[in-house]
């Protein structure tokens, strides 16, 4: 180690200069407080690159230094919650240090001028144990960071963004020590016409299995990473006793139905037929939920950081839970044969289905067993307790005989029964009834690509989703008689826009759509069965969905038109969605259930704003990362022809899809042919000029598969003739063959006008 030459200052001179300045202290600032010579600066530098070495001090950008595992005079924070008493908290938005990243004060100059999710560079003060922070500039939003590939060009690198309409690559100024074809995260320097990009960080190989999904953390900033406090504090609760006074539940042959993959289990469910006088042919069901409420207290670091996350992201290869993993897949799931914390709604379900009487109660549970859909489903419908035994996890679970597993498929009937009752009831509701197919991406133990496909939905999933709307349902219903805050899950009506342009969809297939009437969701349902069978029925119900607004959060009840019901809160997950531990706090509170309420100082209002932005970022990262897997398994097929369907029109080409598997590609107007087509935007189709070849929304044709880039997610096609190609019309002829007029009146005779008004 190098000594200090006479005249320089000491290592703690410097550290206490440094924690003084009234301004961030680089080299010159300390040579000028030190009034060092030209040949004593030389010595600086060898003494404070001593200092960084040996873990004294760190440096921040503008070459300032600072003390190590302190924060620079000047930095850029980003904003990571705003609490119930309005206080704004932010961390670095970049941390290194090895002891946890501190949380600051933000002290705002306007309320409202900041929120979550906000860059700034601020000054920071260290006042008494915590930190403040003095804003001095909003930055540019994340999204001027670039994810993206590096390319090499002789000695060059380029960063081409995975994002699908990203269509620049820009110069790599500082490469950060990452290569050609590495993923990486990076941020835009420079100003126009000279952008270049700096990789911040090295994100791996793009391709590899896990990478898409990382591809989306990163994007849209989703914090997957818990913090040291939050670690220990969950580590403690997690130990804790379940609590004194809880109704012992666990006699009852209660059993969760979940995804055979399911990470976590949140609800569990049991029902029998009523043995109440009152209730003749009803049934009692209880629906227990993991009491989440009393391991998670308003507050505490976990709380924290579960409102800053929102919600669980669920990815194919991975989840990014909302609670740390010791609690979210371990002491809060509702394992088999375990006994767990639940909060529990007991309902009376009556032989028309409706809701005669609802309580909620703490109960310890001990769940007879976890089973997946297809297993419950295999069991009802052979009416036998054999499927059951694919679906037992032999390493974990309890061993189980043949009367076990006839107690089990007793249980199931039963739920069967009393769910027969529900169904009827919300068949007579009448609710939004749209079967649109969801995508299943299955990977191999290592996280390689098997498969994409449809995912089939069982009578096994409608049960347990109706069960989980009467819990919800009743949840609000408890809440509103003891006039207790209720975070609703709200789903408004249509705006009248979009209904219009609905009509004028529903226009091009013949069917009628009146402005004029009350619409409800039946409406909508009346024009999937006027459809019946036509080829054209998914696009006309992905059309009825986009004319849908969408649901968010709110303590104040506007309804939830999609599910026809008045009355709505989220109470079922709370393992994976902040709303619903904000229910059971309430319902701990209103109904003196015991500890883990509410503590009064929360802001409704301002919580259901957050958490439907959060929600919507989630759902964004996991639609996004399921292109990126469709992109994969369509790779090895480029070149080859596939069946597809448009599903947009816009006036540079259509988009289109490949049927059964999914992924939205681009097929340039440029690639069409030598004429001139024309947009016709009311008629979502495009016509060309000379001879009158028709691309119309929903039209199925063959198509050649030109490119599949994994990373973006994004798909490009080639007419299956090359340019100037004859498709079909969505009726199958040629677009020079007569077209036939259907009969109009019944289902599936609808007469088909091919966008023609």
């Amino acid at each position: 180690m190098r000594k200090p030459k006479a005249g320089l200052p000491s290592r703690q001179q410097i550290l206490d200069f440094i924690a003084t300045s009234d301004i961030p202290a680089g080299k010159r600032e300390i040579a000028r407080a030190f009034g060092l010579t030209a040949q004593e600066k030389i010595g600086l530098k060898a003494l404070l690159k001593d200092m960084a070495d040996e873990g004294l001090i760190d440096s921040a950008p503008g070459r300032a230094f600072h003390k190590m595992g302190g924060l620079p005079k000047v930095t850029v924070l980003r904003i990571v919650d705003v609490d119930d008493g309005g206080n704004i908290w932010a961390m670095p938005d970049r941390w290194e240090a090895d002891v946890p990243a501190p949380r600051l004060r933000v002290r705002e100059r306007r309320r409202g001028d900041l929120g979550v999710g906000m860059r700034l560079l601020a000054r920071t003060e260290e006042v008494g144990s915590g930190w403040v922070a003095h804003p001095m500039k909003v930055l540019a939003p994340a999204a001027e960071q670039i994810i993206g590939v590096l390319r090499g060009e002789g000695d060059r690198l380029w960063l081409q963004g995975v994002e699908k309409k990203e269509r620049r690559e820009f110069p790599v100024s500082d490469a950060g020590g990452a290569q050609a074809g590495d993923l990486v995260l990076a941020e835009r320097t420079g100003r126009p016409p000279r952008i270049t990009a700096r990789v911040v960080e090295r994100l791996g190989d793009p391709f590899a299995p896990r990478s898409f999904s990382l591809i989306a953390i990163h994007k849209h900033d989703i914090p997957n990473v818990f913090d040291e406090a939050t670690l220990q504090e969950a580590q403690r609760v997690a130990g804790q006793p379940l609590g004194e006074g809880r109704e012992d539940l666990t006699h009852l042959p209660i059993v969760a139905i979940d995804p055979a993959d399911a990470r976590d289990h949140d609800d569990a469910i049991w029902a029998a037929p009523d043995d109440d006088p009152l209730n003749e042919g009803g049934y009692r069901a209880l629906i227990a939920i993991a009491d989440v409420s009393f391991y998670v207290r308003p507050g505490g670091a976990i709380d924290r950081e579960a409102r800053l996350r929102g919600n669980s992201v669920y990815f194919p290869d991975r989840v990014v839970p909302m609670l740390p993993e010791v609690l979210s897949a371990d002491v809060c799931s509702l394992k088999e044969g375990q006994d767990r914390a639940a909060l529990v709604c007991h309902l009376q379900v009556s032989k028309a289905g409706t809701l005669k009487s609802w309580r909620f109660s703490r109960a310890v549970v001990r769940i007879a067993q976890n089973i997946a859909y297809e297993d419950a489903q295999a069991a009802i419908d052979a009416d036998s307790p054999l499927p059951l035994q694919s679906g037992r996890d032999d390493a974990s679970s309890p061993a189980a005989g043949d009367g076990d597993d006839r107690q089990i498929l007793a249980a199931l009937k039963d739920l069967w029964a009393c769910w027969s009752l529900l169904a009827a009831a919300r068949d007579k509701r009448e609710p939004l009834a749209l079967d649109l197919p969801e995508r299943q991406v299955a990977l191999d133990e290592k996280g390689r690509l098997l498969s994409v496909a449809p995912r089939e939905r069982l009578d096994s999933h409608r049960l347990v989703e109706d069960y989980m709307i009467a819990a919800n349902v009743a949840a609000a219903k408890a809440l509103e008689a003891k006039k207790a805050p209720v975070m609703y899950r709200v789903h408004e009506p249509p705006a009248r826009a979009k209904l219009v342009a609905l009509k004028e969809y529903l226009d091009t297939f013949d069917v009628p759509f009146a402005l004029g009437q009350v619409v409800k969701p039946a409406t909508f349902n009346r024009i999937i069965e006027r459809i019946g069978d036509a080829d054209f029925r998914p696009q006309v119900m992905e059309q009825i969905l986009r004319s849908q607004t969408q649901a968010y959060y709110a303590p104040a009840n506007h309804g939830h038109f999609g599910l026809s019901l008045g009355s709505y809160g989220h109470f079922t997950s709370p393992i994976r969605r902040y709303a619903d531990l904000l229910v059971h706090r309430s319902l701990s509170s209103a109904y003196g259930l015991g500890p883990g309420g509410l503590n009064g100082d929360e802001d409704f209002e301002r919580l259901g704003e957050t958490i439907s932005k959060l929600e919507r970022r989630a759902m964004e990262a996991e639609r996004e990362t399921i292109d990126r897997y469709v992109a994969a398994f369509l790779a090895e097929r480029v070149g080859e022809l596939v069946d597809a369907r448009i599903t947009g029109i816009q006036n540079f080409g259509f988009f289109a899809t490949v049927e059964g598997v999914g992924g939205d590609g681009l097929m340039p107007i440029s690639d069409l042919g030598n004429e001139y087509f024309r947009y016709d935007e009311t008629g979502q189709r495009l016509v060309g000029e000379t001879s009158g070849e028709e691309y119309t929304l929903g039209m199925r044709l063959k198509l050649r598969l030109a490119d599949a880039n994994p990373v973006s997610g994004a798909l490009r096609f080639e007419l299956e003739e090359g340019k100037g190609g004859r498709p079909q019309r969505r009726d199958g002829t040629k677009p020079n063959a007569p077209r036939v007029l259907k009969r109009r009146g019944r289902p599936g005779n609808i007469r088909h006008k091919g966008g023609k008004r």
